[in-house]
């Protein structure tokens, strides 16, 4: 039976501190698997946190939550697609016109050029549909490996790493590797688990990072995992403190998503508001 998510990501008593360093490959293998499998069991409903309806959704979503929230680019896209459903649409669009769409999303000129034009590469190089492919993908403006993992991992079911801001910080902070830059954490990381877990990890990983593990202020005394944390301790300790600094559904408040899974809304998790509402 899995565990409550609340009563896992609260205990009553506060964690115990977490295990030291310098441990050999194989005992770090065996406590990031753990780690992931306690994640598994706080976060079973994760998902990603963009809304989209098929891959061309995703990967344009993708490329406009750069240096912003997903809340916010899952508020502007509705607009966006009504209006060019397809790559043929946004390829032929008016540029003033969708940057007015996407002004919200910051940086919406640059935006505007990317989406414009990684639709007409795939109107003109792909047949208007998203490659499946890696080195297919990368190609495409405004797209890199970690947007191309979300499309791969999301939209074509084939596992991949997603090093985002909040997967770099926890990675780290839980000694799995010293590495900075995302391409060789994601072969670090890569290296420790089956690639079958890549994308289920990469949501469980993402989501405690914006929901308990912080990037200022971490609520260690309220975080499920503590006790295989070598950085515990650089957050709040004390649990009822640490349960203040809880986001999203933990705290009672609305996740990323307008559209949620079911399985999240079933787990007490809350659809975000549109765009201007409230």
């Amino acid at each position: 039976m899995k565990k409550d998510s609340a009563k896992a990501a609260g205990p009553k008593t506060g964690p115990k501190p977490g295990p030291k360093t310098g441990e050999s490959h194989t005992a770090l293998v065996r406590r990031a698997r753990r780690i992931n499998r306690e994640l598994a069991e706080v976060y079973p409903y994760a998902h990603p946190e963009l809304d989209f309806e098929n891959p061309f959704q995703l990967v344009v979503a993708t490329v406009l939550s750069a240096q912003t929230t997903d809340l916010r680019v899952n508020q502007t896209t509705p607009a966006l697609f009504a209006k060019y459903p397809t790559p043929e649409d946004l390829a032929a669009a008016d540029p003033a016109e969708v940057e007015e769409i996407l002004r919200p999303c910051g940086f919406f000129r640059a935006k505007t050029r990317s989406v414009i034009g990684l639709s007409k590469a795939l109107v003109e190089d792909f047949g208007g549909e998203v490659p499946g492919k890696l080195e297919d993908l990368v190609k495409l403006p405004g797209v890199g490996r970690k947007t191309a993992f979300v499309v791969l991992g999301n939209a074509f079911g084939r596992p991949g790493i997603t090093v985002d801001t909040h997967f770099q910080r926890l990675v780290r902070r839980w000694k799995w590797t010293e590495e900075t830059e995302p391409d060789k954490i994601e072969a670090a990381v890569g290296a420790l688990f089956p690639k079958k877990d890549w994308t289920d990890l990469s949501h469980h990983v993402i989501w405690h990072g914006r929901r308990i593990c912080h990037a200022r202020k971490p609520a260690c005394g309220a975080c499920p995992i503590a006790p295989l944390c070598p950085s515990y301790g650089e957050g709040e300790t004390d649990p009822e403190k640490a349960r203040k600094l809880l986001k999203y559904e933990k705290g009672g408040f609305p996740g990323q998503r307008l559209n949620p899974p079911q399985s999240y809304l079933d787990a007490g998790g809350i659809a975000a508001p549109p765009l201007g509402a409230g």
